[in-house]
């Protein structure tokens, strides 16, 4: 029982400095993290599909010799994907374009 409980409270130790982290490199890259819901395997999906969409169609596209390389480019590769990049549960438009009603082509 007792390694369970220690097993628990390092799982939380790891996931508040891992959360820290996430905050701290958000900020640094002009980003606003936001919380999903708690247990939301919904959310989760979605998460999960849009990492692999954008190491799909952005990260292993490019030329990335190291991180800082990478990181030079997420704005330009955000801006992208809300401007520009068709999603297929928005009908193949952008946000962009869903936000502003632009029509079907």
């Amino acid at each position: 029982m007792s390694r369970s409980v220690e097993h628990g409270e390092r799982a939380s130790r790891i996931d508040a400095a891992e959360r820290f982290e996430t905050r701290s490199f958000a900020a640094d890259i002009g980003m606003l993290p936001r919380r999903t819901p708690y247990r939301s395997p919904q959310s989760n999906g979605m998460a999960e599909a849009f990492v692999k969409t954008f190491k799909r169609d952005y990260v292993r596209l490019n030329p990335m010799p190291d991180a800082q390389s990478v990181l030079s480019q997420l704005h330009a590769w955000f801006s992208d994907y809300n401007r520009v990049h068709p999603h297929s549960a928005l009908q193949y438009r952008s946000p962009d374009q869903q936000a502003t009603g632009a029509p079907l082509s």
